[in-house]
């Protein structure tokens, strides 16, 4: 039988990993210097739409994009989350935005010294109407 539990250390890197994903979805977050602190600098994002995204494009767009202060919320579920090193962990979940769903993917690290937690990669799939 295998054991499915997790330990304290998975858990906390998770709980810390889904915290930064959630907090970027806050219009707040995404329009302070508190959202850029949450990007690694070496982030990539595939966005749904298929455009790369690097770091630099991303801090710089990141308070004018859905889920900020003047666009449609970002509704989540399904978010799950796994260590798989003892620096990075993988997210999954679901989101709608204006009616579009679309299925996601991040890869968070764990930086040196008082960094923490930072988003380095993450990708969305559309998913297309019922």
């Amino acid at each position: 039988m295998i054991d499915t539990t997790r330990s304290a250390e998975e858990e906390a890197a998770v709980a810390a990993a889904a915290d930064g994903e959630l907090r970027l979805h806050d219009p707040a977050v995404r329009a302070s210097a508190d959202g850029v602190r949450l990007f690694d600098p070496e982030f990539v994002e595939v966005g749904a739409s298929g455009r790369r995204w690097t770091y630099e494009e991303m801090v710089a767009a990141l308070p004018t994009l859905h889920g900020g202060a003047d666009g449609p919320p970002i509704e989540t579920s399904r978010l799950r989350g796994a260590l798989l090193a003892p620096d990075l962990v993988h997210l999954t979940y679901e989101t709608v935005i204006a009616g579009r769903r679309a299925r996601r993917s991040s890869l968070w690290r764990k930086g040196d010294g008082d960094t923490g937690w930072r988003l380095y990669y993450h990708q969305a799939t559309p998913v297309p109407e019922a």
